[in-house]
């Protein structure tokens, strides 16, 4: 990874361990965590994700131990404990008719447990436009959309509809386009920049600030002023050996610190979460730069404390 850029200020070294976070928090006078990337799903569904994961030696060539593979009730429990003053629920569907499903399933998990982020998807098919205006006439606050699992095009027709919803609403959308830790037919940055040609409006979370397109995506939030980037994963000793950080991408980062936003893929992740933390720490870019990743950033994209 790139050293940093120079003139960032002091950077507080990030926590270690879990139970570290609360007085990193304090100590950066933030009053809790706006981490937009985390995933809850029915039950089943998270199973069969996490045997995904257990044949990822298979898959990617390195194992992917899950780190909280835990019950419903305790991953929500260790969510609050890290800080987060709400929660996503991020789902995505990998085939038609599931999308709905989902939503339906999301939407009564936000009413059933109060911090969380009342969260949606969809997927390339004729009642798409449909089912997403349905989800925010019910409160969506937030969507999440794979284009490599569900191996669809972000400027697929049959989101058309949808994506016109989105745009006019202002909802952010997480979008998973970047071409690691596995290509598909439609990752990368040019399916995002013909959809953000069609609707410059936009408001899109670009997962794992696109890796391992970092700086094509960089540019896109340069270029629309309501694309933002994600850091789930991104720094971590994990990810580093697989899609480091280009030299001179923190300066980057540090431009954009108004469009960078934590992200972590909680719970199915092979670290702990505070590494997370810590490794953005580590690109050394100032207390001022962590303090709008981890909370300011997110917490108005989340619309937290209106």
């Amino acid at each position: 990874m790139a050293g940093s850029p120079t003139g960032a200020g002091t950077t507080t070294p990030g926590p270690r361990a879990d139970h570290e976070i609360p007085a990193y928090l304090e100590r950066l006078g933030l009053p809790g965590l706006a981490d937009i990337h985390v995933h809850f799903l029915p039950p089943r569904m998270l199973e069969k994700v996490w045997e995904y994961f257990d044949d990822a030696e298979a898959r990617y060539g390195w194992p992917w131990p899950i780190e909280y593979r835990l019950g419903e009730e305790e991953r929500l429990r260790l969510a609050r404990s890290f800080g987060l003053a709400a929660i996503p629920a991020l789902s995505y569907p990998h085939k038609p008719g599931m999308a709905e499903w989902l939503n339906d399933w999301s939407a009564d998990l936000a009413r059933r447990v109060p911090d969380v982020v009342h969260c949606a998807t969809m997927y390339p098919e004729p009642d798409a436009g449909d089912y997403v205006g349905r989800a925010l006439a019910g409160g969506a606050r937030l969507f999440k959309v794979h284009l490599q699992v569900g191996r669809f095009a972000a400027d697929d027709p049959l989101l058309e509809p949808g994506w016109a919803l989105l745009e006019d609403a202002g909802v952010p959308v997480v979008v998973h386009a970047g071409s690691k830790p596995l290509a598909g037919e439609h990752t990368g940055p040019e399916g995002i920049r013909r959809l953000l040609t069609a609707h410059p409006d936009l408001t899109l979370v670009i997962a794992h600030l696109g890796m391992p397109e970092y700086w094509e995506f960089a540019e896109l939030a340069g270029r629309f002023p309501r694309v933002h980037l994600d850091t789930t994963m991104v720094g971590t000793d994990f990810t580093e050996r697989f899609a480091p950080l280009p030299d001179g991408f923190p300066a980057r980062l540090a431009e954009l610190s108004d469009r960078v936003v934590l992200g972590s893929d909680f719970p199915n992740i092979p670290y702990p979460y505070a590494h997370q933390i810590e490794a953005l720490a580590r690109l050394g870019l100032g207390d001022g730069w962590m303090r709008q990743v981890l909370w300011e950033n997110g917490a108005r994209l989340l619309g937290l404390g209106r």
